[in-house]
Parts: structure tokens; sequence; C-alpha cells
């Protein structure tokens, strides 16, 4: 019993310890009972649908944050801090965190309003007589849409025409190189074949002179 006493009193001293230094940090610091996790959503108000990006900020802390693309937010505040919910296209609104707040949680369901933006009337004439309108809608251009982009960048003649006019890359190019190289490797020592005797050369040759590829181009 003897030797455990020291142990036991060894063990009070550490609790007194203790105490007395969770009361000192208690104390020492003001703002420990005032700290608020502050959650909720931003939706809108006509349809309720969660607003993603909008801004939470706290004024005058120079701190925020923004919503989840569900509108949900999180944010540790104060109590007491004043709260401005934003975002473009609707209005803005702000909030206080009740400062008799019980607890540390505050949860909070923001419905922001659409902001009209008014534009200045527009106009609309008509054209002075029946023929400059007609002549006007003849002459107009329709810009292609992309089905109609697409269609002519793989047409066959809009193809032929990029191989001749277009240089090659750096890939085409060292390709080409490279071919060459093999060619003559390949038939080193030995008289290569001629193409005038190659039936494939000579189908081509018929394709791309009846396609007028050795026509003259003005």
């Amino acid at each position: 019993m003897k030797k455990l006493l020291p142990f036991f009193t060894l063990l009070l001293l550490t609790l007194l310890v203790t105490e007395v230094q969770a009361q000192e940090t208690t104390e020492g610091n003001p703002y420990r009972d005032s700290v608020v996790q502050f959650n909720g959503v931003v939706m809108t108000a006509d349809s309720l649908r969660g607003i993603g990006s909008a801004s939470i900020i706290v004024e005058g802390k120079g701190r925020g944050t923004i919503t989840s693309p569900d509108g949900v937010f999180s944010i540790a505040v104060l109590k007491g801090d004043r709260i401005t919910f934003s975002c473009i296209g609707f209005k803005n609104y702000t909030i206080s965190i009740p400062k008799n707040l019980n607890g540390n949680q505050y949860t909070w369901i923001q419905l922001l309003v659409t902001d009209t933006v008014y534009l200045p009337a527009t106009i609309l004439k008509p054209r002075p007589t029946r023929e400059q309108f007609e002549r006007d809608f003849v002459n107009n251009r329709v810009p292609d849409d992309l089905y109609e982009i697409a269609r002519k960048n793989v047409d066959e003649s809009q193809r032929r025409v990029l191989l001749s006019s277009l240089p090659a890359d750096g890939r085409e190019a060292i390709n080409f190189q490279m071919r060459q190289q093999a060619n003559k490797y390949y038939y080193n020592g030995q008289v290569p074949p001629m193409n005038i005797l190659n039936p494939a050369a000579w189908a081509d040759f018929i394709k791309a002179w009846k396609r007028g590829d050795f026509k003259s181009k003005k």
C-alpha cells in the first residue's frame, strides 16, 4: 500500500493541473463559445432549385465560401456576424447570426429572388417596299450550322483541295523521309522496280485522270 501511495498522489496532481489549464484556456479565449458552424442551402424562390456557385460572404471579415452545384454550403462564423448571399442574376440578401444562439450549429435555407434587368426598347421597322425586302432576303447570307460545316469538311473534293494546298506537318514529313530511306536500303545493290509496269500504279493514274487532278489550275 505504501508503494502505491506515491502513484495515486502523482495521478491526483496531474488531474488538478489539467483542470486548471482547461479553466485558463476557457477564460483566455472569449470566442471559444462564439464559433458557429453555419450551413444550409441556397435555392431559387420561384422553383426551389439549388443555386450553384453562389457566394456566401462574411461582411467585414474578408472571407466566405461558395455553394456546391446543388446549392449546399458550410462555413465557420461567429455569433453576431452578418452574412450576405449573392449570385449573378439574383438579388443580394443579408442575414445576421443570432448573438444569443444556443449551441454551435446554425442551419439556414436562403431563397434568392431573380433580379430582373430591363433592356432598352427595340423598334422594328419594315422595309420600304416589297421589292427591297425580297432583294435583301435573297441576298442575305445565312451562316452554315455545325452539321453543314462537318459535311463540307469530309467532302472528297474539299479534302483533295486541302491535301494539295496544305503543307505537310512534321509527322508527315518525317514519315515520308523514313519511307524514302527504307526503300533505298531495301533496294540497295539492285535495280528498283519501275511503276510503269505496276498495274496498281496504272489504276491510280486512271482514277486521278478521271477526277481531273491533272487539269491546269487557274
